[in-house]
């Protein structure tokens, strides 16, 4: 059988999704996370699905990949990882606080949270995102589609403006490599 028309066309908007990226929103993203790393900040990332996985991923990349070898780390929490906790809020109180309330145990004015849907219309991410705001912290969307109510929530947003699902999460992974490589080079020369 052969795929290279399927290939083709993935591959192709991929490529375009990625140069239609607006390079000043991922240059500001990246200023309020090296601003929380020189200050100490925790960083929240959340997401559900492929998205929670990027998050996990995300708190990889920088707490060992980035900050390996280093006095001062980056402070990543995934809320996507503590598997007893999620499964104890989606069954006791609702599935949309699981994020929430977790944040409600650690997060203070000065941290960040990193909201990662593909449709932007997560509600446990919003829920996570709005606490945030409302708390003064500082908000990042990770977005697809067209950003959903999550692109106009949060205070910073890269929006991967294609009405695909993989897609978008490609982007948001690349976007994670991306900064990690930038902050490899930017904090280990410090």
């Amino acid at each position: 059988m052969d795929f290279t028309k399927e290939i083709n066309e993935y591959l192709t908007n991929l490529k375009k999704t990625i140069e239609n990226l607006d390079v000043m929103e991922i240059d500001s993203v990246a200023n309020v996370l090296l601003d929380a790393y020189n200050r100490g900040a925790n960083i929240f990332v959340c997401g559900n699905g492929g998205s929670a996985l990027t998050a996990s991923h995300f708190a990889c990349d920088f707490n060992k990949g980035v900050s390996y070898g280093l006095e001062k780390r980056f402070r990543i929490i995934p809320l996507t990882d503590n598997i007893g906790t999620i499964m104890a809020y989606s069954n006791d109180v609702d599935y949309e606080c699981i994020f929430l309330e977790q944040m409600k145990n650690f997060f203070y004015s000065s941290d960040v949270v990193i909201g990662i849907s593909g449709s932007g219309n997560s509600k446990n991410v919003l829920k996570a995102v709005e606490y945030a705001n409302e708390k003064g912290g500082i908000s990042i969307g990770l977005t697809g589609y067209n950003g959903g109510e999550l692109k106009r929530l949060a205070k910073y947003s890269i929006n991967a403006n294609i009405n695909d699902m993989q897609i978008s999460e490609d982007i948001h992974m690349i976007m994670n490599h991306l900064l990690m490589k930038v902050f490899d080079i930017v904090v280990k020369d410090k």
